[in-house]
């Protein structure tokens, strides 16, 4: 009996398989991995061939729910993760902030604070850098980890339902992060908690997160017990006004007012527009008169102020007793502008930087290196670019010092913090009670929140004695580069 040859051309001996070629040890590996994780439950199965294409839209969108609610239970663990980690950190500090040294019998305080004084600093230092490790960990603000466990705190007390649907990933972070929001402004009373919890719960799973913001309001309304005069007195005190750096040199101004103040002001402002828009060449629209308007006021230039005479009447109308106050003379603000002095010569294109913004476009730089009634010169090495011939010999740092380490340090040097120079301690690295000088090289800005960590926590910095970068250590022994310099 004669037994043909294999063809040569022919990938396996089988004819089941013919013309396909056998996997590669990559592919029998990755599905090797995909079996394993399918097996221990952390991953769908059927997740691995995410990519394969479906015929039938309703098996995709069936994933995609899937793939939502997923996200839903992650997010929601996360919460109760970081919550869970603050609440460790209050429990026993000593990872965070040390031994307790009031458990020496021959202990006393240098600052004169009692012992009860004294371990509740360390309470609130170990919540401090517990709050500061999450933050750089995850590359979010210290303040977004301090809202997500208040968050979760206050589902898990004041509304159990909408947090239960929403570790099972049945409504997602912006119910929740609504349902929170408003469930803290109700009063100790676990009666409106309860009635609130219910009806959130009903229109998270029926609403989408815009409708549920607007039905979940008016919900708090009719389960607060306290009428609506006591809370607005109380609201009154949130009042403020804040900036937020955009794009392309721009910025938004923000105003947290009395709904009452804010309708006049808006008012006020559109009367202001609408007149300016009756000139004749007038070109630009409403929506630019009313900004122009806005910060020619508060600029203190007067010219919408002038422009609109006729309105006075209302804005006294709506006024309150502080409105009726004279109103001091408007003065120059100070504006801070790095510029460099090739740019003002025209003979470099660098852009001109604003303290606490960053770059903005070189019209606008010159036109307010042109209107600065001030100039300060920082004197540097022309090619290495460090400051010349400052004092170095004392503790107190020199004027033109702070003025250079605000130019090359321009915000906290913590990572993550974007707090402006002007606003934060200049700290030495290296303590000047044990040698260190005060120089650029071991001085760095931190604001006094992350000062006061430095020194009343196990955080610490150290600068790498090669390069000069700066690098921190958190309490529980991770290194954390510093940030580049914002600008």
């Amino acid at each position: 009996m004669e037994f043909p040859a294999p063809a040569h051309d022919r990938s396996h001996p089988t004819d089941a398989w013919s013309g396909m070629p056998w996997p590669d040890g990559d592919e029998l590996q990755s599905d090797a991995d995909s079996a394993w994780a399918v097996a221990l439950g952390l991953l769908d199965d059927g997740a691995a061939d995410d990519d394969s294409p479906l015929a039938d839209p309703v098996l995709l969108l069936e994933r995609l729910e899937d793939r939502a609610a997923a996200r839903h239970r992650a997010t929601a663990a996360e919460y109760d993760l970081i919550l869970r980690v603050l609440q460790d950190a209050a429990d026993d500090p000593e990872p965070w902030v040390g031994p307790d040294p009031t458990l020496d019998g021959l202990w006393s305080d240098a600052r004169g604070r009692t012992v009860a004084a004294v371990r509740r600093d360390r309470l609130d230092m170990a919540e401090r850098a517990a709050v500061a490790e999450i933050a750089v960990r995850l590359r979010l603000a210290e303040q977004t980890v301090r809202t997500r466990a208040a968050h979760a705190a206050v589902l898990r007390e004041r509304c159990p339902q909408v947090w239960t649907v929403f570790a099972d990933g049945l409504v997602s972070e912006r119910h929740a992060i609504e349902t929170a929001r408003l469930a803290a402004t109700l009063p100790a009373d676990p009666a409106s908690w309860e009635a609130f919890d219910a009806g959130a719960r009903d229109r998270a799973l029926r609403l989408s997160p815009a409708r549920f913001a607007t039905s979940a309001r008016v919900l708090r309304e009719r389960v607060h017990p306290e009428s609506v005069e006591t809370r607005h007195q109380r609201a009154r005190a949130d009042r403020g006004v804040w900036m937020t750096a955009e794009l392309d040199g721009m910025a938004t101004l923000t105003a947290f007012l009395p709904a009452d103040r804010a309708a006049a002001a808006m008012t006020h402002l559109d009367r202001a527009a609408r007149h300016l828009a009756t000139i004749e060449g007038e070109d630009r629209t409403l929506a630019q008169l009313r900004a122009d308007a806005f910060a020619d006021l508060l600029a203190g230039a007067g010219t919408a102020g002038d422009a609109t005479a006729d309105s006075s009447a209302s804005t006294r109308d709506a006024g309150t007793e502080r409105a009726a106050r004279p109103s001091p003379a408007p003065a120059r603000p100070t504006v801070i502008v790095t510029i460099p002095a090739l740019t003002l010569l025209d003979a470099d294109d660098t852009p001109a930087t604003l303290d606490g913004y960053g770059p903005i476009d070189l019209d606008t730089g010159r036109r307010l290196a042109g209107e600065a009634t001030s100039w300060i010169r920082v004197l540097t090495h022309p090619v290495t670019g460090t400051p010349l011939a400052l004092d170095r010999t004392t503790y107190r740092v020199p004027t033109a010092l702070r003025r250079w380490l605000g130019v090359t340090s321009p915000t906290c040097a913590f990572p993550g913090c974007g707090r402006p120079a002007r606003d934060c301690d200049l700290d030495h690295l290296h303590a000047w009670s044990e040698g260190g000088a005060t120089d650029d090289d071991n001085l760095d800005p931190e604001c006094r929140h992350h000062h006061r960590m430095r020194h009343e926590t196990r955080w610490a910095a150290s600068r790498d004695p090669d390069t000069g970068d700066l690098a921190w250590t958190t309490p529980l022994g991770a290194h954390i580069d510093a940030d580049p310099p914002p600008f």
